[in-house]
């Protein structure tokens, strides 16, 4: 076998290899994550991911893998970047949200897990218990005692603005 035989056949049949669109990838990973499989569902997602249209919800789908596998802070991120995607509606960035203040709620994040509840609250008011949790961890919240906030003020005023923009740009 010649040197330009084995390239041509290595070429042809990488050019036959099915080409897996990322639906399909998407598709595939949360098949698996339903199958616990969380590992070999975050590499699919991830494929997926490299696709414009299904960044937002492959990296939402990311985000309950971690939270999942009890990576809540690995959670956090991949949310926050589903919320960056440009292609989210009001109601995906109301659901991404939701669930990106559940995990907040559990790391003990009162004050950036509030402000994510009110920002759904403005959107959808009687979104599932948004109106109760808001209330309840209110009350939680420490007054102020001299005990240092759990989240920096400029790091606040940036996560505010930069939600602020994701829900203008979804309208």
């Amino acid at each position: 076998m010649t040197l330009a035989y084995a390239y041509n056949a290595v070429v042809i049949s990488k050019s036959m290899e099915p080409i897996i669109e990322s639906a399909e990838w998407y598709e595939r990973g949360v098949a698996l994550r339903k199958a616990g499989l969380l590992k070999q569902a975050m590499e699919q997602f991830e494929k997926a991911a490299n696709d414009q249209a299904y960044a937002l919800k492959a990296h939402a789908q990311m985000g309950l893998c971690w939270k999942s596998s009890g990576r809540y802070e690995a959670a956090v991120i991949a949310f926050r970047k589903a919320l960056q995607s440009p292609t989210s509606s009001v109601k995906e960035t109301v659901q991404i949200l939701y669930v990106l203040g559940r995990t907040l709620e559990s790391l003990g994040r009162i004050a950036e897990t509030l402000e994510a509840y009110r920002w759904i609250r403005r959107e959808d008011p009687g979104y599932r218990d948004v109106t109760q949790r808001i209330q309840q961890l209110s009350s939680r919240r420490p007054l102020s005692s001299g005990r240092k906030s759990l989240v920096p003020g400029s790091r606040m005023k940036n996560m505010i603005r930069s939600w602020q923009s994701l829900l203008r740009l979804s309208k």
